[in-house]
């Protein structure tokens, strides 16, 4: 793993080419028409929850990548979740604050909190500073159990679906409860959010801001020496990786209508930082690819029952070995096989 945080990761072009084009645009048709297509003609509608839960673990992913992308090893994200799962719900059914506001104020929340956490602890480095972020999601746990506003372990039920967002009395997006079926809804929304957070991730990346976390990574003495601020391009990264976070966290409380302490563990903070090593460390849409993969896996493995956590954990590591650089890898230039 210490050998592949440190390796630069390579950036996708800033220009895109016309066969990443044609990509992108069969990967929106997949998403948004074939998709829900296929399910309204098999009649799986179990798979609407299965997607929406991918898109929405890959949109927290991709805020640990980006800590990644500044040499940072991130495992503290179910922290994050948490706590905007938990701003979510409290601002809905104790001050009947509409979904749709609470979602951007979720994420701002924990954009704030992490660049107070983040302060003291990013002059951290390598495993020191994974130890510290993996303490986090289990202290935030502890911190739900305890406080009164959060109802303890009873944790909070009886959440509202999303209601209308409206503009200028123009219905914008309808009451999920008026829907005849929210799973569509819900799934639609998650997708977005995913493309949102993406085409995001890859425009900061291809950006000034972007060059400048990269040299982090690869020598922050020397973007120091050079008069680069250090710190404040730490705390920046950290807090937009929070920011996805919270919103990933919001959403989930939605599709649940509950929240308790024990719905982001540390595990879900281990699986975030794997989805990054398996699609790829130096590819933006690496998060995405390995959600993807370790989430149908897992549930693909079930059959094998009481061997499924050993074949799981086994195929792992001989993808990280015999793919150091991720499944993305596979589809490098350099390497010969794209």
């Amino acid at each position: 793993m210490t050998d592949q945080t440190q390796a630069a990761p390579v950036a996708e072009s800033r220009v895109l080419s016309t066969p990443r084009l044609l990509g992108i645009g069969v990967f929106l048709l997949v998403v948004f028409v074939l998709v829900p297509v296929f399910i309204s003609l098999s009649g799986r509608w179990d798979f609407y929850y299965t997607l929406t839960s991918v898109a929405l673990l890959s949109v927290a992913a991709a805020g640990v990548w980006l800590t990644f992308y500044i040499g940072r090893i991130n495992i503290g994200q179910g922290a994050y979740a948490l706590m905007g799962g938990y701003v979510s719900a409290v601002l809905m059914t104790q001050y009947g604050v509409s979904f749709w506001l609470t979602l951007p104020l979720a994420g701002i929340f924990c954009a704030v909190v992490s660049v107070g956490i983040g302060l003291p602890i990013l002059r951290l480095r390598g495993v020191y500073f994974a130890m510290v972020t993996l303490v986090l999601t289990e202290v935030a746990r502890l911190t739900a159990l305890a406080l009164p506003i959060t109802n303890g372990a009873k944790g909070i039920t009886s959440i509202p679906l999303p209601g209308e967002l409206s503009i200028f009395g123009l219905t914008i997006i309808p009451d999920f409860a008026t829907l005849a079926n929210p799973k569509l809804a819900f799934y639609l929304m998650a997708a977005l959010l995913m493309v949102l957070t993406y085409l995001v991730l890859w425009r900061i990346v291809n950006s000034r801001l972007g060059h400048l976390c990269r040299s982090l990574q690869q020598n922050e003495e020397l973007s120091a020496s050079i008069g680069v601020n250090t710190a404040m391009l730490r705390v920046l990264a950290y807090a937009i990786s929070s920011f996805f976070g919270g919103l990933a966290g919001a959403i989930f409380v939605a599709i649940s209508q509950s929240i308790y302490p024990s719905s982001f563990v540390v595990q879900d903070s281990v699986n975030f930082m794997l989805y990054c090593f398996l699609g790829g460390l130096g590819y933006v849409f690496g998060p995405m690819l390995g959600t993807l993969l370790l989430y149908f896996g897992w549930d693909l493995l079930s059959i094998a029952k009481q061997y499924q956590l050993l074949i799981y954990s086994g195929a792992l590591i001989a993808l990280m070995l015999i793919l150091p650089n991720g499944v993305l890898s596979l589809l490098d230039k350099k390497g010969g096989s794209k």
